[in-house]
């Protein structure tokens, strides 16, 4: 048997079956139920270091504020 064709038969066969079973296994592990926090803090890391938005005169905007009525 040529290594073209063994390699072919083995990636329609048992290398399929891996893959599929690869895919599940990572579905599987994704969906367990202690990742729930993990997912979530994931999802929210870009927003880490911002300011809570609508808290008044804190932030970038009362700064600016501030300056121009020193400028005057």
């Amino acid at each position: 048997m040529e290594t073209y064709t063994w390699l072919r038969t083995f990636a329609d066969s048992w290398h399929l079956l891996f893959m599929f079973l690869f895919f599940i296994g990572v579905f599987i592990f994704i969906l367990r139920p202690g990742s729930n926090k993990v997912h979530k803090d994931s999802a929210n890391m870009i927003f880490r270091n911002d300011d809570k938005p609508g808290g008044g005169n804190t932030g970038p905007s009362k700064a600016r504020h501030e300056d121009q009525k020193e400028a005057r």
